[in-house]
């Protein structure tokens, strides 16, 4: 992870269409070098307390994660987590990991003990998994790590320049 430049502000601006708050580091970056997950405080300069530590900004990893969202793909690994001990364990570890991430960087009491994506018991969110996994890398979060393989190359592959 790297502190975010001007450039890394200005590229993430661009991919969200909007001033990125908070940012604090570039969590991963695809490999045309643009930042793809950004670290964000838990709360914002606005005062607004946010859980979401690891915020895909990729478009292309953003898009494809948006697909797997509607294929259903997340009912199906929440049911998962209810029949597979082993993983719901995993699952609730990159719960806490993410916890202990975002603390480092400050407590926030309205949202202690709350992660994003749907942490511990379900998945709500796969941009929050793909996120954590990319910064994170493979091993920390289970079910990211299965998303993050799901979207297929596009994380190995530079972007077009256009993008």
């Amino acid at each position: 992870m790297s502190e975010p430049t001007q450039e890394d502000l200005a590229i993430v601006e661009a991919q969200l269409g909007r001033q990125p708050r908070g940012v604090v580091e570039v969590g991963w970056r695809c490999p045309c070098g643009k930042p793809g997950v950004v670290k964000t405080e838990p709360r914002l300069p606005n005062g607004t307390p946010f859980p979401t530590t690891y915020y895909l900004t990729c478009p292309r990893a953003t898009s494809a994660t948006s697909t797997l969202e509607a294929s259903g793909l997340m009912a199906q690994m929440t049911e998962r987590l209810t029949t597979d001990e082993d993983l719901a364990a995993a699952y609730r570890r990159a719960h806490e990991s993410y916890l202990a991430d975002r603390e480092e960087l400050g407590h926030v009491e309205e949202i202690d003990g709350i992660t994003a994506g749907g942490m511990p018991t379900r998945v709500k969110c796969l941009h929050v998994l793909v996120g954590h996994s990319l910064a994170k890398g493979p091993g920390v979060n289970p079910l990211g790590d299965e998303a993050v393989e799901l979207l297929g190359e596009f994380w190995r592959t530079p972007c077009l320049e256009e993008e």
